[in-house]
């Protein structure tokens, strides 16, 4: 894998009798990505689901279309705490000590326990405010009879790492468990089968990982090209956000976009400083939100945290943006890792550049290019089909590369001469 991507970064541990223990792999793309979008990670282990029975660590995220991307992956022999750390210092060598916003995982003490001695001040997440959370676990407590039980008053006690009132305002992407992660492992298993062996499992679930960035790929390729109907009342601020959003971030704009018509504008406070909205929803007074606007900075900030949770501006924001006739979205509203233009970071100063984006991007290819093989050479007319259009795209691209007087004039035309001898020859 080295060979095909310098980028790649792989680490393995043995033990004193030389025997493989762990193996943590990141490969060129995936370090690219966890530059733009390693602000949030997620890690859960899989069943010990390959040949060897060990478990399968993988370090995923959340790209600009709202899709799951993976970081890394890892094979361990088990789950204790000194593995974990070795793990998430692996992951910081790979990734040149970028460290994470926030943290997801599955809870277990272990994993807890590592990302407490990697990132000491990091969050783990396991919408109400804090009286009313407060009155309605007591609720359900009395209700179910549980006030005796120690792991609902531990649970309890670690409120501050699981429920939303106490970690609103930190950034997760719109993680809310590690339920897309088991999701991506279902998916990893669709593809890793237990009787490979450690080379076949490593190969399979690249090919996984491959499948998962064509889908980013042909996201990236239709945003260019797909242009969004209007649907709500509000098209300037609503086509703007078309303009700047991915296609999925932009549809979920436009669902609190929509929201707008059910909030009241209650109060309006102006000062030297910022103005101060009250809004509510229609017909509930007893809901409650404060927006303070600062005209100065072009700065909007929410009682509900929401924004600083997800990255998006809510109804409550936008009903304020309305009501003062602002067609765009202000700056210090987008995020840019739910833009369109996120990738374009690629070319700064941060040590990536793009020649790794193209060694990256041939590795890529390359591993979709055997899984058409695959299906094209088993019968003699997907074979001619698929060498005609290949050889046609290489002649096209080569033609614009060179700068020839005579370009190609399409992939039909663009014949592989040897096409015909090899059909021939399968009669």
């Amino acid at each position: 894998m080295r060979l095909k991507d310098p980028q790649l970064y792989f680490k393995a541990c043995r033990d004193s009798r030389d025997l493989l223990r762990n193996l943590f792999w990141s490969d060129g793309i995936s370090k690219l990505d966890y530059q733009l979008f390693g602000d949030v990670i997620a890690f859960d282990t899989t069943y010990k689901k390959n040949k060897y029975s060990c478990p399968l660590v993988i370090f995923n995220g959340v790209n600009h279309h709202n899709q799951i991307i993976i970081f890394a992956a890892a094979l361990i022999m088990d789950e204790t705490t000194d593995t974990y750390i070795w793990l998430l210092r692996q992951l910081m060598f790979a990734m040149k000590g970028k460290t994470p916003t926030s943290i997801i995982t599955d809870g277990a003490m272990t994993i807890r326990n590592a990302v407490r001695d990697v990132f000491p001040e990091k969050i783990m997440l396991g919408d109400y405010e804090i009286p009313v959370f407060k009155r309605k676990w007591v609720q359900l407590i009395e209700e179910f009879g549980l006030e005796d039980k120690p792991w609902v008053n531990n649970m309890y006690e670690e409120k501050h790492m699981w429920a939303t009132v106490y970690i609103r305002g930190k950034f997760f992407t719109g993680f809310r468990t590690t339920s897309r992660c088991e999701g991506l492992h279902s998916v990893v298993a669709r593809y890793v089968r237990s009787q490979y062996d450690l080379t076949s499992f490593v190969e399979h679930f690249q090919r996984c990982v491959a499948h998962l960035r064509f889908k980013e790929f042909n996201a990236d390729y239709e945003a260019t090209r797909e242009v969004p109907v209007m649907q709500t009342y509000i098209e300037l601020l609503e086509r703007f956000a078309a303009e700047v959003y991915t296609h999925e971030i932009f549809l979920l704009f436009r669902l609190f976009l929509s929201r707008v018509g059910s909030m009241r504008v209650l109060n309006i406070e102006n000062n030297n400083d910022f103005s101060k909205y009250i809004v509510c929803k229609h017909g509930r007074p007893d809901f409650l939100w404060t927006v303070k606007f600062c005209q100065e900075k072009m700065i909007f900030m929410c009682s509900c945290l929401r924004m600083e949770s997800f990255g998006i501006p809510y109804e409550h924001i936008v009903k304020v943006m309305i009501d003062r006739d602002i067609c765009e979205i202000f700056p210090s509203l987008v995020l840019d890792r739910w833009t369109k233009k996120v990738k374009s970071a690629l070319n700064d100063a941060s040590g990536f550049t793009m020649d790794a984006v193209v060694i990256s991007c041939q590795s890529a290819l390359m591993e979709f290019s055997k899984q058409l093989a695959t299906v094209a050479a088993k019968v003699p007319e997907r074979f001619a089909e698929t060498c005609d259009i290949i050889i046609g795209l290489y002649l096209s691209y080569k033609t614009v590369d060179e700068g020839t007087t005579q370009p190609q004039s399409g992939v039909a035309k663009s014949r592989n001469p040897y096409v015909y001898q090899t059909n021939i020859g399968l009669g």
